[in-house]
């Protein structure tokens, strides 16, 4: 492990040693934020079959897992800023990476900000807000300074030495494309691992101050390139990943722009390539796991696990082959779910499962609701404290993530998909450029669109008016805010 450098040493000795102590008082629940990039629900508690995560799933055996969690943008970039601020992309404006909430609504504040304000100190670990992975492993990448107090980012031999090593299915390109390595370093070598030795090091000096924190560590696997130590590479078996079949049926009924998040380099994919590129996403997600156990561990051997509500979640799913496609960027249920598990210190029902349907936008009024933590006035999520008191509340019932395809005013294609309990519910362009619905109940892997479908109009029409009411509540109030087009937002509501 590369040790933090004398220059973070001071800082932090400074931060938290030397600055004015606002707030006294040991009883403030501290938060403990754990983020992965780019994970699906590949996990244990989620039922995967495959898929090795003990430590995840012990914290959700502590919290509450939810079932039904969406992000809002299936992009590291506008889903972390919206995550991170309370908003949804049409009121942060940002629907694409490289960009931050500053630029478009510079007097927001931030989650973590919003506790620094109350007396926390706020520190980040890793990637938070977007990173371009992996070039900017190392630097603050696209951060927001005025968030935290202390920022660490260190970097490993995934950053530093591997990189010519690592196979990908276009030279020179290790982020944006599938591509994926075997390592034969340890956990402590690569950049994840560092990361959670620095967690357990600001732990260490946070036990020894009575100032509550708002700790949050962004671990950058499983995201491409899939590096992780040879190790966990061999608890899975390449012959045994499976393989998605009948793509050529299931894509016949689609609107074009439903995949749009095809990448030309996908077509050089052989089941052989498959296999191990699925092989080493598998592979990094226990790498990652292993990391959550450290810092979970390090949580309780300082004494602070009985004061510290702990979240973990993804910034968006993930595609592995479904319809075709891989990543992200698609508006299907493996691309916009992502893994979402709360822990406060104590729970009636430790261990349960709600169904609700939420997004990463309620994770900000949650967390300020938890904390006592003064909040933003116009945040638009919802708060999850009903479901932590009893994980049988229903809450609004749908969950809302979008996307935008095309480059330009005038090629730009804005699509949305209404998560319920019972339907996927998605429209490009307001229904003018196409429509689909699934049945979840009958159809969990959305292989049958309804949309054209005459028994199905009473339903089209209900959720469409539905989507129009959830659209309407991402806009923002203030006019300080740039609203972006919704297209002609018309739906056509004509049974073909």
């Amino acid at each position: 492990m590369i040790a933090p450098s004398i220059r973070l040493l001071v800082v932090m000795t400074v931060v938290l040693f030397t600055s004015a102590k606002v707030m006294a008082d040991d009883a403030r629940m501290n938060v403990l934020f754990l983020i992965s990039d780019d994970l699906n629900t590949s996990l244990g508690c989620y039922g995967h079959p495959l898929v090795k995560s003990p430590n995840i799933d012990r914290l959700a055996a502590r919290g509450v897992r939810f079932e039904r969690a969406y992000c809002q943008y299936p992009l590291c970039g506008p889903s972390r800023n919206s995550m991170l601020t309370g908003l949804y992309p049409n009121s942060t404006g940002i629907l694409t990476n490289s960009q931050i909430f500053r630029q478009s609504i510079p007097h927001q504040h931030s989650l973590s900000q919003a506790f620094r304000l109350d007396g926390y100190f706020a520190a980040r670990i890793g990637k938070l807000y977007h990173y371009q992975v992996p070039k900017g492993v190392g630097t603050n990448g696209h951060d927001d300074p005025g968030s935290w107090e202390l920022e660490l980012n260190p970097a490993g031999c995934d950053r530093l030495i591997e990189e010519p090593e690592i196979f990908t299915l276009r030279p020179g390109n290790f982020g944006g494309t599938l591509s994926w390595y075997a390592s034969p370093r340890g956990d402590s070598e690569h950049t994840d691992g560092m990361l959670a030795r620095d967690a357990e090091w600001v732990l260490e000096r946070c036990a020894k101050e009575s100032r509550p924190f708002f700790l949050a560590v962004g671990f950058y696997r499983p995201h491409t390139p899939y590096v992780a130590p040879e190790e966990y590479f061999t608890h899975y078996s390449k012959e045994d990943m499976p393989i998605v079949q009948g793509v050529e049926e299931d894509v016949q009924d689609l609107p074009e722009d439903a995949l749009g998040s095809h990448k030309k380099e996908h077509a050089l994919l052989n089941d052989d390539l498959r296999q191990q590129a699925k092989q080493a996403y598998y592979a990094s997600i226990e790498f990652m796991d292993a990391q959550v156990g450290y810092v979970l561990n390090a949580l309780e051997r300082n004494g602070l696990a009985d004061n510290t509500i702990v979240v973990f979640t993804s910034d968006h799913g993930y595609h592995l082959g479904e319809h075709g496609l891989w990543q992200k960027m698609s508006l299907f249920e493996e691309s916009a779910r992502v893994p979402l598990i709360i822990a406060p210190p104590s729970l009636t029902e430790p261990g349960v499962v709600s169904e609700s349907l939420v997004g990463l936008v309620d994770l900000a009024p949650t967390l300020l609701e938890v904390c006592g933590v003064p909040a933003p006035e116009n945040l638009q999520g919802q708060s999850l404290v009903p479901m932590l008191k009893d994980h049988t509340h229903k809450g609004r019932g749908w969950s809302l993530t979008q996307v935008r395809r095309g480059k330009g005013p005038a090629k730009q294609t804005f699509g949305y998909t209404l998560r319920t309990a019972h339907w996927r519910y998605t429209e490009w362009d307001g229904g003018d450029r196409g429509r689909e619905l699934y049945d979840h109940k009958a159809d969990p892997l959305e292989q049958t669109n309804l949309a054209q479908v005459h028994a199905h109009t009473d339903t089209l029409v209900e959720l469409s008016h539905l989507m129009n009411h959830a659209v309407a509540s991402t806009l923002p109030e203030s006019g300080d805010i740039p609203r972006v087009s919704l297209g002609t937002w018309t739906p056509n509501l004509t049974d073909p």
